[in-house]
Formats: structure tokens, C-alpha cells, sequence
């Protein structure tokens, strides 16, 4: 689980890897089904009306979130600035994705799963004032958790992985360099 720590250099890479694989692969496949999943929704679900998937436990309820994550409000700012964070943090995600290591794995998913959720809440925002559209509803009949989408199902397990990476990597011992030549040895020097 863990992985090398990003070089600091932000060149590309001279071959692909699995890394480009798998964020571009995950990247497509969390945005399309968030886009694809929200527009149906809008379509075929009436405003704050629950259909039953299975049971009370699993519904779908369209509601729109004018905010960011469980409702968190600027008032009349939040569409802009908000959609400013998502694409700031995207380009941000973009670039750590370049500068980890062709064969890592585990980082780019990471990495992609929290862009193309923040793409799709940032699409969401742009597209028209109403805010990020949420169907997901799942509870009990006496308690409901947030109602959410596909893009919060990007964000939530890589921002969950991406914790797990980094603490993994500071339980790493330190690597010190060891010298490709010997050092010279004290007698060495008095010799001379």
C-alpha cells in the first residue's frame, strides 16, 4: 500500500505506466457515470420525492445542494467559489498525478477518484444555479444520511485512500543516502 514519494521533478514521463492507466481509466469512469447518473435522476425523479429501492434503507430522492459537502453554505458566493476550489484542487490533483512515479497505483486512484468527484460537483455548479444535484438517499425509516451522487462516492474513498497513503508514508523510516564511493579512512589521510 505504500508508494515512493513524489519527485520533486514535474517533467512528464518519458514511458506510460500503471499510473496513467488507472487515473485516466477511473478519472473517465467516475465522471461519465456522475453525468449520466445526475441527468437521469433529473429526468426521471420528482423534487424531494422518495422512490424506495430497496426498502427504506436504499431510495432515490432528487434534491439540489446549492453549498459544498452535508449543505455547507457561502450564501450567494457559493457557486463561484466553490466552483473556483473544485477547479483549483483539480489542477492541484493534476499535477500530483504527474509527478508520482509511472508504476504507482495506488496514488494516481487516489488522485483520480477525488478529481473526477470535484469535476462533477464543479460541472454541477457551472451548468445552471440550482446547485449540485443529489439522488443517493440511505438510512432507516427513523434517520437519513445525507443524500449524495456518484461523484461524492469518487471523493469520499479516494480522500479516504489518500490519507491512508500519506500516514503509510510517514511511518517510513527515513532513507539516507549511502555514498557510492567509500569515504576515506583516517590512516588514509595520514599516510599522505
Amino acid at each position: 500500500m505504500t508508494e515512493p514519494t513524489l519527485p520533486t521533478s514535474t517533467a512528464p514521463a518519458a514511458t506510460t505506466g500503471p499510473r496513467d492507466r488507472i487515473f485516466w481509466s477511473l478519472v473517465l469512469l467516475v465522471a461519465v457515470t456522475d453525468f449520466v447518473t445526475k441527468r437521469w435522476a433529473e429526468r426521471a425523479l420528482g423534487l424531494h420525492v422518495p422512490q424506495e429501492v430497496f426498502g427504506p434503507w436504499i431510495r432515490w430522492t432528487l434534491t439540489y445542494n446549492t453549498g459544498a459537502a452535508m449543505n455547507l453554505s457561502l450564501g450567494g458566493a457559493s457557486r463561484i467559489v466553490f466552483s473556483l476550489v473544485a477547479l483549483g484542487m483539480i489542477v492541484y490533483l493534476f499535477l500530483l498525478y504527474r509527478q508520482s512515479s509511472p508504476a504507482a497505483r495506488a496514488t494516481p486512484a487516489a488522485l483520480a477518484l477525488i478529481a473526477a468527484g470535484a469535476f462533477g460537483n464543479m460541472l454541477d455548479r457551472l451548468r445552471h444555479t440550482k446547485g449540485v444535484v443529489d439522488f443517493i438517499d440511505v438510512g432507516t425509516a427513523g434517520w437519513r444520511f445525507w443524500t449524495f451522487k456518484v461523484a461524492d462516492m469518487g471523493v469520499t474513498p479516494g480522500a479516504i485512500l489518500l490519507a491512508l497513503l500519506l500516514w503509510r508514508e510517514g511511518d517510513q523510516p527515513e532513507k539516507i543516502p549511502v555514498p557510492l564511493t567509500p569515504a576515506p579512512s583516517p590512516t588514509d589521510d595520514a599516510a599522505s
